[in-house]
């Protein structure tokens, strides 16, 4: 008995200790795998997606503005019609007997008129020789110029009835293809209250646009002359290119999400496109080339606290309040020197330390690095005070140099490209319609305006993480460009790290978890 109590006793402290190993030491000693990509040197080029319908330019439903039955169509589907050509014809036979009534009835009237002015001129005659009294000369007069205006009615009734006679010829308004045909030959139409339709037809279908609706989240993106291109159903393997021409500020609420109209021009020489096609939409945002960018992982990469490396943060944060404490200095000295921070504008432009820091600013921090850079820099500067007289602000000045950068190359690479908007009509017929006032147009887009700052980590010779701060330009969602100067292509940087006694970990609280590793990190901004 002794020996079995001894072996279960040593049993159970064999079992204790390797669970104390396994829970206590072996937890404690962490071994992280990092997942590594390199930066590239490339394009990227920035799309708005949506969804649209192909349209004519110009569409005119024809209709009618008589009653009666369809005698005559000259025109089916798919015919080609010129502006005046016969296309159709009500039955014209109850208006040619309405023109009829209208002139016997202006014979009737004409008789009683003239008969009417004898009577005038009779009664006048005796009037001025006393054998009338005044009551019978105005009774006369008044009975002519009655059956003068009842002269002026039936003759307008005679016009209308031969003008009606006319509108049962129905005629092409417009050059183009029928694309729609409402009614058959022996059709009864009524346009008491509304003229029914009988034909639509098309203008030009070497021209059609493309009438897509973009959400209020990316409709600030659009700009007039930006290029498109999409896809139809018909031709999968085939794109189209077009251009935006009209941003409508009507907004279409679908599903409770705001949306506006956009157009885009499209040209159909090969006759390929048809009205009322799918267009799969992509709008060219901005597109950029030969820049050094950078996966979005690693932006949004988050390592654990013991992989950073303590003492690289440290003199980070030591120089950063180095520079600090200098600036609070020189805007302590200003203040003395210059007495309220807005009582005297141009001492603050003028003030070479606060200018200083806007060169390290100044258009994306492109500037700093080089003398020679600052130099032009304080150049620009110096040329648009002397141009205002030395009376703007600081926003002001900030505002006025930010205009100049957006119009000159990135000296860092490549600038995104933005095609300036194509000059627009004043005047003319376009889509039917002259236009005789000034068409409103959105502010342009600017994909300068998307810079920023983020940080990526790389990895140390001693195996810790360094953070690398980086500005930031456009982005496709998947990579985005960044300016460094202590980067290049070919670096490698950290995106992800994983942990496996963390994985293993989960993987023993949590028997529905997936095998393999579970990655470190999160949001990085």
């Amino acid at each position: 008995m002794m020996k079995k109590k001894m072996l279960f006793s040593t049993a159970a402290l064999l079992t204790v200790a390797i669970l104390a190993y396994f829970l206590f030491f072996r937890g404690t000693s962490r071994k992280y795998e990092f997942r590594f990509d390199k930066l590239s040197v490339g394009d990227l080029t920035v799309y708005v997606t949506a969804t649209g319908t192909i349209n004519a330019v110009t569409s005119v439903d024809v209709g009618t503005q008589v009653s009666g039955i369809v005698a005559k169509l000259y025109a089916d589907f798919n015919s080609v019609v010129k502006e005046g050509q016969v296309i159709a014809q009500i039955d014209p036979t109850f208006l040619q007997q309405s023109v009829k009534d209208a002139a016997a009835n202006l014979d009737r009237v004409k008789a009683q008129h003239a008969d009417s002015k004898r009577i005038l001129e009779r009664t006048k005659a005796l009037f001025e020789k006393s054998l009338e009294s005044q009551v019978n000369y105005d009774a006369a007069l008044t009975n002519f110029e009655s059956n003068q205006a009842a002269l002026k009615q039936a003759q307008a009734n005679l016009d209308r009835a031969k003008i009606n006679l006319a509108y049962a010829t129905i005629y092409a308004p417009i050059n183009g293809v029928v694309i729609d045909r409402k009614v058959n030959v022996g059709q009864t139409v009524a346009a008491s209250f509304s003229s029914p339709t009988l034909f639509t037809i098309a203008n030009d279908l070497r021209k059609m646009q493309v009438q897509t609706t973009v959400d209020e989240s990316d409709i600030g993106k659009i700009s007039i002359g930006q290029e498109v291109t999409f896809s139809v159903d018909a031709y999968a393997d085939e794109k189209f290119t077009g251009t935006v021409s009209q941003i409508r500020l009507a907004p279409v609420s679908i599903q409770n999400v705001v949306n506006y109209t956009v157009i885009v021009d499209v040209n159909n020489d090969q006759l390929k496109l048809m009205p009322g096609m799918t267009a799969n939409v992509k709008v060219l945002i901005a597109s950029t080339h030969d820049i050094l960018k950078v996966p979005n992982m690693a932006l949004r990469f988050q390592p654990p606290p013991e992989l950073v490396d303590s003492t690289k943060i440290q003199s980070m944060r030591e120089t950063m309040f180095s520079r600090g404490g200098r600036e609070t200095d020189s805007s302590r000295t200003r203040m003395m020197a210059g007495g309220n921070s807005g009582s005297d504008s141009t001492s603050k432009e003028s003030s070479p330390r606060s200018w200083s820091r806007d060169e390290q600013r100044g258009s994306g921090g492109s500037f700093a690095g080089s003398e020679g850079r600052r130099q032009q820099f304080r150049a620009i500067r110096d040329s648009i005070m002397a141009a205002h007289n030395g009376q703007l602000s600081r926003e002001e000045m900030m505002a006025e140099m930010g205009k100049v950068f957006r119009s000159m190359p990135d000296q860092g690479g490549t600038a995104p490209v933005v095609k300036a908007p194509p000059a627009r009509p004043t005047g003319g017929n376009k889509y039917g319609i002259t236009q005789r006032f000034p068409e409103y147009q959105k502010s342009a887009y600017i994909p300068l305006h998307q810079s920023g700052r983020a940080r990526v980590w790389v990895l140390n010779a001693a195996g810790k993480l360094e953070p690398m701060f980086v500005r930031t330009g456009v982005t496709d969602g998947r990579f985005t460009e960044i300016t460094s100067a202590d980067l290049k292509a070919g670096d490698q940087i950290v995106i992800g790290a994983s942990s496996n006694s963390e994985s293993a970990g989960a993987q023993s609280t949590n028997p529905l978890a997936g095998q393999g590793q579970r990655p470190m990190g999160g949001g990085m901004r």
